[in-house]
């Protein structure tokens, strides 16, 4: 890659915590990686590099973006050329095939097959928007007529996370899936 041709932009996401760092390279070939700590990010250098800034909650990296959620009290617009830097630096050296556990988890198809169903609704319905905003969602359980979820990236934090969003995600499985069903988040 000649590093003349690398371009990063910087989008808002609705959580005001959190910016979305989309470039023209792939940073996570196949899945998700989400990271709360440098500790957690073992071996990747660009996420612990990263985190060094001491002002960094959560990273998630997808496809050809990263979603940088910053502490409460620290402005991300402040933040943003620092990122920048980082990410120009390490992009050279940066192994977008990297694995995480959730890579190694066996596929859908030995879910259950409600739990399927939800993945499937969600595929089509939610998750398009929740990684469009530099976020997504993941099913934790579902067990009478009650579903956990836990959202990651930038929705993890999102005031409308636990509003609008879950309201949402909750009517549109009660119109395709279960009437009676309950959503709720897990950390």
């Amino acid at each position: 890659m000649n590093p003349q041709e690398f371009l990063i932009r910087v989008q808002p996401t609705p959580n005001p915590q959190a910016l979305k760092f989309i470039m023209n390279e792939v940073v996570k070939t196949e899945g998700k990686a989400t990271f709360t700590s440098a500790v957690e990010a073992n071996g990747i250098q660009m996420a612990r590099d990263i985190f060094e800034l001491n002002t960094v909650n959560q990273l998630h990296f997808f496809d050809n973006f990263i979603t940088v959620t910053f502490n409460d009290g620290i402005y991300p617009s402040e933040q943003e050329e620092l990122v920048i830097a980082i990410v120009r630096r390490d992009i050279l050296v940066h192994d977008a095939n990297f694995k995480v556990e959730a890579d190694l988890k066996p596929s859908r198809i030995h879910l259950s097959p409600e739990i399927q169903k939800v993945e499937s609704i969600l595929d089509r319905t939610i998750r398009p928007g929740l990684q469009g905003d530099g976020g997504d969602i993941e099913v934790i359980s579902y067990k009478d007529h009650h579903l956990e979820v836990r959202y990651e990236g930038a929705c993890g934090t999102c005031p409308s996370s636990t509003t609008g969003t879950l309201m949402a995600i909750e009517s549109i499985l009660r119109d395709e899936f279960d009437p009676q069903i309950s959503v709720t988040t897990v950390l």
